[in-house]
């Protein structure tokens, strides 16, 4: 079963500068993904000021400078893991060092057709 580890954090985690301690410790927990063989693919995102949200209406593109969502956290980078169930799952999401500061939301994807 595949799962999205999709890691919420607060704006703030985005403007200060890049802590050298959590970036080594996240590098150990990808690490740990391959060396587990449950990592299918994972990535960091851009800060939040980067976003651009496409919707179509009346079926005409619309494109707005992001966030244009009122949120407290925003998407901060997501892990796409293959484990057999759950509870594995929640296991890896808690070893993932940005859940100390951040929340870690798991979701089990839909049709998976990726390698």
């Amino acid at each position: 079963m595949k799962y999205a580890l999709l890691v919420h954090q607060p704006q703030e985690a985005f403007d200060k500068p890049r802590d050298p301690a959590l970036a080594a410790a996240g590098k150990a927990y990808g690490e740990a993904l391959h060396a587990a063989g449950v990592l299918v693919t994972g990535a960091g995102l851009q800060p939040p000021h980067t976003t651009t949200l496409v919707t179509v209406r009346d079926g005409k593109r619309q494109v707005h400078d992001g966030p244009y969502a009122e949120t407290k956290e925003f998407l901060g980078g997501l892990v796409i893991i293959d484990v057999p169930h759950l509870d594995a799952a929640l296991d890896w999401a808690a070893r993932n060092p940005a859940a100390s500061s951040a929340t870690i939301e798991v979701r089990p994807l839909i049709g998976y057709a990726g390698a």
